[in-house]
């Protein structure tokens, strides 16, 4: 099943052609959904980005990994989700070219690499703040925090070398096929998981306490959406070569679509459950009024 946009406009091979106008209107309104998720992926990762900048107590932990994941997150809408969105008005058909197949794949695993590893620094902060409070002082998580967003982008960026030599890219010039696979991000779904179920086991009555459960619950909707959102994918990619199974294409995009959706969820869950985030942004909306 390809999403095309062609409407039909004669109608004169009755109900067939009914029908082929039928589904050409959903593919319409699928395409518009899926442009004005890019654009809400944007718009709200530059938010988030614009308020850390100005606001001043948002310049330490844990606020520079929401940074950093706000920016793999805009980089996801701004470069990867754009050329995604040509493949589907084309059909799924790939065809810019060789080179620009290459570009985006690079693209697509950098900014979705670092997006996944970004989850997993702001768990593994939250884990290490609950677990070893004492010795993880504020000096300590700064100089930690830095270091995973440094080895965050390093990482990703070595990763994403590869399909620019055109490993791990499947590209046919003759069926206009360009396809992405990231199977190799599922460790760090078992590793980001493994740590948000530690992030939970927390108890206590204190002030202190209580404010680790309330950031736990919301490290812990995040890393639950992450895996809603990225774990079709990830099966598909992993059982599709040891089965030779033939998943239908539109299959394909609707699990890579899901996984670009937790770029749009990340800022909001954040900022869902922070009550300093909310206040600033109210605090910038009346500004620019």
């Amino acid at each position: 099943m390809e999403w095309n946009i062609t409407v039909l406009a004669n109608d004169s091979k009755g109900s067939e052609g009914s029908g082929r106008q039928a589904v050409s209107v959903f593919s319409v309104l699928t395409l518009t959904l899926l442009a004005m998720l890019v654009t809400a992926t944007f718009l709200w990762n530059v938010l988030v980005l614009v308020t850390i900048l100005r606001v001043r107590t948002f310049h330490r932990v844990p606020h520079n990994l929401v940074a950093s994941m706000a920016v793999s997150d805009v980089m996801v809408a701004a470069l990867v989700m754009p050329l995604s969105l040509v493949r589907e008005l084309n059909g799924r058909r790939w065809r810019l070219g060789r080179v620009l197949c290459h570009l985006w794949i690079s693209f697509d695993v950098l900014c979705c690499t670092a997006s996944i590893w970004n989850v997993t620094a702001i768990a593994l902060d939250r884990y290490w703040s609950i677990t070893r409070h004492l010795e993880y002082t504020l000096k300590t998580r700064k100089r930690i925090s830095n270091v995973m967003i440094v080895m965050t982008w390093v990482l990703s960026a070595i990763i994403s070398l590869s399909p620019l030599f055109g490993w791990g890219e499947t590209y046919s010039e003759v069926k206009e096929e360009c396809q992405v696979k990231e199977a190799s991000q599922q460790p760090q779904m078992v590793f980001t998981v493994r740590h948000a179920t530690v992030t939970f086991q927390t108890d206590g009555d204190t002030w202190r306490e209580q404010k680790e459960k309330r950031a736990a619950l919301m490290v812990g909707i995040l890393i639950g959406v992450f895996v809603l959102c990225w774990i079709p994918f990830f099966i598909t990619e992993l059982i599709n070569p040891l089965c030779s199974c033939d998943i239908p294409p539109i299959w394909k995009s609707i699990f890579l679509w899901l996984g670009y959706s937790n770029s749009f969820f990340n800022p909001l869950i954040y900022t869902a459950f922070n009550k300093n985030y909310n206040n600033a942004l109210r605090n910038l909306f009346s500004m620019q009024r």
